[in-house]
């Protein structure tokens, strides 16, 4: 299948050649034809399955059809959770739309409001927004969306996460009645379906990907250890493996500026991204992130969701979400467009309980990897061996059964051979949890 025969212009199949994509992704293929059509759209996509170019395509398409010559209305209009995703996805718009006459605009908190009215007193066809930000225009009545043909609700999950159920209802009241909706979730909760029942009409519903499920091209590891030495693991497996671009996890905006800090006095470059940072200073983290100039980048979740980075290959929990979903969504910024990508979690006994919440979620036990020099916690040392089996064997967990105990709640290694090839391989440097080899 190519984008061609899912009915896009020739400028369009231009525009998405030139950033060397030549076949759909499953949600594009499904999500294009519907948009084209003018129906209304509940899509459930994880992130990294190519979903903004799945609405944004189609949604230039059918704007380029009723194109109007000289000053524009706002004709279309994305509602994002965050300032970076509403930055990357008006990217898309601007990219994908290279060859179209179409403007479009990006419009968020944390800056200057002055800039933002001057550039709509221009032609803007698209606007790309937070809610908060688009309220503070309607309040002053310097933005008009009385014109509003197509709505997007991207993230629509984090958004409700992030409290802008009122602030979403209160920009939905003053947009034409008769317009065309388009709702992206990464999970559906009975709150966005409540929402969307409330907002589509007849909608298509896509989803691409298990509810919750996590990415089949992510190879995931637990790495057990003190919570005093986190940062000590870190450094040597980030050292020792020689990672680039490893976006970090942390719960707390302080804990993020914490670890950044100790990653610099290493001698790993690193920066954090949360929501009290300028927008000055989350761009230019991103920009030095995304060519490598800076190694380690140290987020918080809310902060992480507008990341989008290709062939992204190592993403950290340095400590577990307290909602599993967040997981799913931490880690889906790994293993995407095709690539392989690994996502590591150092786990200590204080998140055993948070580890088998995900593990529920994902319905998969995740491989333990022990580090040697970094003896967890005895609450989660590995129990003796029982069914007659030697502890002294050795530490492979030599057809180690599923009947067996686990290590005080913590996940076991699967069975799978140190070493060998293929998903569940171990880096150099550390070996399988020894299905109970005590330390």
């Amino acid at each position: 299948m190519s984008f061609a025969s899912l009915g896009l212009s020739a400028e369009l199949v231009r525009a998405v050649t030139e950033r060397g994509y030549t076949e759909p992704t499953p949600i594009q293929a499904q999500a294009i034809p519907v948009v084209l059509k003018g129906g209304d759209l509940m899509g459930g996509a994880q992130t990294g399955t190519g979903k903004t170019a799945g609405f944004t395509l189609p949604l230039l398409q059918r704007l380029m059809v009723k194109n109007v010559a000289g000053k524009s209305h706002i004709r279309a209009l994305v509602l994002t959770p965050t300032r970076e995703l509403a930055a990357q996805v008006e990217e898309s718009v601007r990219e994908y739309g290279k060859y179209l006459p179409l403007k479009s605009m990006m419009m968020f908190g944390g800056v200057n409001i002055n800039p933002q009215i001057k550039q709509l007193h221009g032609r803007v066809d698209i606007l790309v927004a937070t809610p908060g930000r688009l309220l503070d225009h309607l309040q002053q009545k310097t933005v008009d969306l009385s014109h509003v043909e197509i709505l997007v609700l991207d993230e629509a999950d984090r958004m409700l996460d992030m409290g802008f159920i009122r602030d979403i209802k209160k920009v939905l009241a003053v947009l034409p009645k008769q317009r065309q909706n388009l709702l992206f979730s990464a999970t559906f909760s009975d709150e966005i379906k409540l929402l969307a029942d409330g907002l589509l009409t007849n909608p298509a519903l896509i989803e691409v990907a298990r509810r919750n499920a996590t990415a089949e091209l992510i190879e995931q590891r637990v790495y057990p250890v003190d919570r005093e030495r986190k940062r000590e693991l870190l450094t040597q497996l980030i050292k020792e493996h020689n990672w680039f671009q490893v976006l970090v996890f942390t719960r707390t905006k302080h804990g993020a500026n914490r670890l950044a800090e100790q990653l610099e006095k290493e001698g790993i470059p690193a920066m954090a991204i949360h929501g009290n940072k300028s927008q000055a200073a989350r761009t230019r983290a991103l920009a030095e992130f995304k060519t490598a100039k800076l190694q380690v980048l140290v987020a918080t979740d809310i902060a992480a969701r507008g990341i989008d980075i290709v062939e992204l290959p190592h993403v950290v929990n340095y400590e577990l979400p307290n909602v599993p979903e967040d997981y799913v969504h931490r880690i889906g910024r790994t293993g995407r467009a095709g690539s392989n990508g690994e996502a590591s979690s150092l786990v200590c006994v204080d998140e055993l309980k948070l580890l088998k919440d995900i593990e529920r979620l994902i319905k998969r036990e995740i491989p333990v990897v022990n580090v040697p020099g970094f003896e967890v916690d005895p609450r989660i040392k590995a129990e003796p061996i029982m069914n007659g089996q030697n502890r002294g064997q050795g530490g492979r967990g030599q057809g180690q059964g599923r009947g067996q105990p686990r290590a005080g709640g913590a996940p076991r290694s699967g069975g799978k051979p140190a070493g060998g090839a293929g998903r569940g391989a171990v880096p150099s440097g550390a070996q399988h949890r020894s299905g109970g080899r005590g330390r």
